[in-house]
């Protein structure tokens, strides 16, 4: 062999500015919105709409500090990249690993939703039957290659998209015309209990679910290796991307409040189990008298898990082929077919992810909860080392006196806002019932990690 040749191929730039919008709304519409809204509901009634908006903002704040970085160099691995470069080995072993396993539990948690809402036509398909379906169906696209990707994660996104607000216009003419069902009414909004039915302990239990809900707006970091002029194209992605979903967020989830006294709402869905698949807004169209609209909007729900996995599958075998790049994983991972397709890095996190199947067999009811906990705990993470790896790239620059394309918003103190914020959230885990789990689940993880480090580090004899 040449000793000049390189031993891996290299991702090609497949992916227009339609292609990374929609991804980014792909990531962050899905169960967090569809399914996680009822338990927000619970803990807060109305007072949620606040939630979204206050979760949002910090979601666009961090945005704002890993754009900064990608504009600057749109590389494979994006923050682990930063984060091994600017910052350490360990904390960029640290970031890409965990963002790594963070989506290999995203994966998961979306396929066991998949299998839910099946479960609204069928209920006596078992729930690993369409995770294992879908699975393959998923990987498929994804082996294809990244323009594949791109047009089925744009059509998975814009279903939904189009469907959200579809429904809040049909909502709102709902609400306006007088033709929704007996209870409907703006006043729903304050007046069943009140805008803060939990109080202010409510209130901020809820942020825990809220921000897992913006947890994939990050994508958009994952695919500026393979983005047409990403100082252009994500810059635009990020700064559209933040409005458009408190938009979605906020325009649905007031409508559906609306539509349905949320205490209804909620006393429904825990009486109904798998008959509203655990969802508000198959609950809230499925009583306004128009046939068919519940099964049309579990449809769309189907559609939203399959475009976060789909989003979930493309970044983390991204991610596991920048490790390799780095050399903080197999050296051969990095290596991609004559379509620039790195088929060993998703093969590896396809195989990861398959567990996902046997989990809803061995614990079909427990299975999205137990997920759920452990991709908060992952998020957390991720979130508070991406701030913090923007602070010593910004510093870096500074010193280099560099001058960026595209800046973070406020630094060095958004970033300590960003950072005290996520640990306030690691905080309030404590205090809810099954979440104060993830509190002790973060120190361990980072433990393990610590070791594997080691291990990586330790000569061979």
């Amino acid at each position: 062999m040449n000793a000049n040749k390189q031993p891996h191929g290299h991702l090609k730039r497949g992916l227009k500015n339609r292609h990374v919008q929609l991804i980014a709304l792909g990531g962050a519409i899905g169960t967090g919105l569809f399914l996680g809204s009822a338990g927000v509901m619970g803990m807060t009634g109305p007072s949620m709409l606040l939630g979204y908006a206050i979760g949002g903002v910090v979601a666009f704040l961090i945005m704002r500090q890993l754009g900064e970085m990608i504009v600057e160099e749109p590389v494979a691995g994006s923050f682990s990249h930063f984060a091994y470069k600017y910052w350490g080995d360990f904390p960029g072993f640290l970031t890409g690993w965990n963002y790594w396993v963070l989506y290999g539990l995203v994966g998961m948690s979306e396929l066991t939703a998949v299998a839910k809402y099946v479960h609204f036509w069928w209920p006596q398909v078992p729930q690993w039957i369409p995770a294992l379906v879908f699975f393959i169906l998923i990987n498929a696209i994804n082996l294809a290659n990244v323009k594949i990707f791109g047009e089925a994660e744009f059509w998975f996104a814009i279903i939904k998209v189009l469907a959200v607000i579809g429904a809040i216009i049909f909502g709102a003419w709902l609400l306006i015309g007088g033709s929704a069902a007996p209870g409907a009414a703006v006043s729903n909004l304050w007046t069943q209990g009140g805008f803060f039915t939990g109080g202010a302990q409510g209130f901020v239990l809820s942020l825990v679910i809220i921000m897992f809900s913006f947890g994939g707006l990050e994508l958009i970091g994952i695919a500026a290796a393979e983005t047409r002029d990403p100082s252009h194209t994500i810059p635009r992605a990020i700064n559209q991307v933040i409005y458009r979903i408190l938009i979605f967020y906020i325009g649905a989830i007031a409508v559906i409040l609306m539509l349905v006294p949320w205490d209804q709402m909620v006393a429904q869905i825990k009486a109904g189990g798998d008959v509203y698949g655990g969802s508000p807004f198959v609950l809230a169209f499925s009583q306004q008298g128009v046939s068919n609209l519940g099964h049309v909007l579990n449809f769309v729900l189907l559609t939203a898990a399959l475009s976060v996995y789909n989003s979930g599958v493309y970044c983390n075998s991204r991610m596991l082929y920048g490790l390799a790049e780095q050399g903080n994983a197999p050296r051969v991972l990095a290596s991609t077919d004559r379509r620039g397709v790195p088929v060993l890095a998703i093969g590896i996190s396809a195989a990861v992810t398959f567990l996902c199947v046997v989990l809803n067999y061995v614990l079909p009811k427990q299975a999205l909860m137990l997920l759920l906990l452990l991709v908060v705990a992952s998020l957390v993470i991720n979130w508070a080392l991406i701030s913090m790896t923007s602070l010593m790239f910004r510093a870096a620059k500074n010193r280099e006196g560099a001058k960026l394309k595209f800046k973070s918003i406020g630094y060095p103190l958004g970033n300590v806002f960003c950072i005290l914020f996520v640990l306030f959230i690691l905080v309030v885990m404590h205090y809810i019932e099954g979440y104060e789990k993830v509190v002790w689940v973060v120190p361990i993880w980072l433990g393990f990690m610590g070791f594997c480090y080691m291990m990586k580090k330790k000569p061979r004899s």
